[in-house]
């Protein structure tokens, strides 16, 4: 899953496209994506291939990285951030304001059809 991701990056393709949740209300276009490094701020030690990021023209982001000790067994995990500036939607359900976005998670990834799983194992 993760090679494919990198490979939609490094095509470049995926960016300028717009993309929708399902109810197709709310509309994101991509503005950017890469391949993300560490650059440690002490040693100036770098590490690669720490993640896929999709980022938004509005702010919202989607980053998709490997846990674990390698890629055998590793847990995928995804973070969804999205921006909203009116204050009186700050209060909602962020399960409700992301799901768009996590829709769009899945569509890239194809994160369900690589693990077989529907739902995650844990929500934070």
């Amino acid at each position: 899953m993760m090679e494919k991701l990198r490979a939609a990056v490094a095509g470049g393709d995926v960016v300028g496209k717009e993309f929708a949740g399902k109810d197709g209300k709310r509309r994101y276009r991509l503005s950017a994506c890469d391949d993300f490094r560490y650059e440690d701020p002490i040693d100036q030690s770098v590490t690669e291939k720490q993640g896929v990021r999709f980022l938004f023209a509005d702010g919202s982001r989607i980053i998709f990285r490997l846990s674990g000790t390698g890629t055998g067994g590793a847990t995928v995990r995804l973070y969804i951030d999205s921006f909203e500036g009116d204050p009186a939607n700050q209060t909602g359900d962020a399960q409700i304001a992301l799901k768009p976005l996590v829709e769009i998670a899945l569509e890239l990834s194809l994160l369900q059809a690589h693990t077989g799983r529907t739902e995650p194992t844990v929500i934070t």
